[in-house]
C-alpha cells in the first residue's frame, strides 16, 4: 500500500464516502486537532512508566481515533451508524477520573501547567483537547455532529487534568501554584 495518493495535491481531501472538501474545511480542522491531541498523548506515553496509566492512555488514543472516524463520516453515509462513538467511553473516563482523584491531595489552589515532563505534556494535551472541543463546536454550527463527541472531549480534558496531577504526584513533583 502506498503512503501517498496524490489526491490531496490540489488542496482538497475526502471525507469517508468520497465527499471532497478543502483541507481547511471545519471538518478537517476538527479531525486534525483531534489527531494532534492523539500525537501528544502518544508522546506522553514515551515519558511515563506507570502501566496502569499507559493502558488508560492507549484506550484514550484508540477512542480519539474513533472520534476522528466519526467526524469524517457524513451522517448520510450508509455506514454512518457504525462510525458513531457512544457514551461508553465517556462513562469509562468519568470512572477513571473518580478513581485517580481519590488518590490525590485535594485541590486548594489553582495550579499552573507544569511539573515533571510527562505532567507538563499532559497539560499541553489538555489544552489541545479544549481546542479540539472548540473546533467541533464551530463545526456543529455548520453541520450536524454526534453530540457525544462534545461530551467526550469535555470529559477527556478533565481526565487529562487529573492525569497530569497524578503523574506529578507519582513522580513526587510539586504542582506549580498560581499566585495572584
Amino acid at each position: 500500500m502506498k503512503i501517498y495518493t496524490k489526491f490531496g495535491d490540489s488542496g482538497e481531501t475526502a471525507l469517508y464516502g468520497g465527499t471532497r472538501l478543502g483541507k481547511d474545511a471545519p471538518q478537517f480542522e476538527a479531525i486534525g486537532t483531534v489527531d494532534e491531541l492523539n500525537a501528544y498523548i502518544g508522546y506522553v506515553q514515551t515519558l511515563i512508566g506507570d502501566s496502569d496509566l499507559s493502558v488508560l492512555l492507549t484506550r484514550v488514543q484508540n477512542h480519539l481515533f474513533a472520534v476522528g472516524a466519526d467526524l469524517a463520516t457524513p451522517l448520510t453515509h450508509t455506514k454512518s451508524a457504525e462510525m458513531r462513538i457512544s457514551e461508553d467511553f465517556t462513562t469509562e473516563m468519568e470512572a477513571a477520573i473518580d478513581t485517580l482523584s481519590e488518590a490525590l491531595p485535594p485541590l486548594r489552589n489553582f495550579i499552573l501547567p507544569g511539573g515533571c515532563p510527562a505532567g507538563a505534556i499532559l497539560h499541553i494535551a489538555r489544552v489541545v483537547c479544549r481546542r479540539s472541543e472548540r473546533c467541533v463546536v464551530r463545526l456543529a454550527r455548520e453541520t450536524e455532529v454526534n453530540p457525544e463527541i462534545l461530551r467526550s472531549l469535555n470529559r477527556l480534558s478533565d481526565l487529562l487534568f487529573v492525569l497530569a496531577r497524578t503523574v506529578n504526584f507519582r513522580a513526587n513533583t510539586s504542582e506549580p501554584i498560581w499566585e495572584s
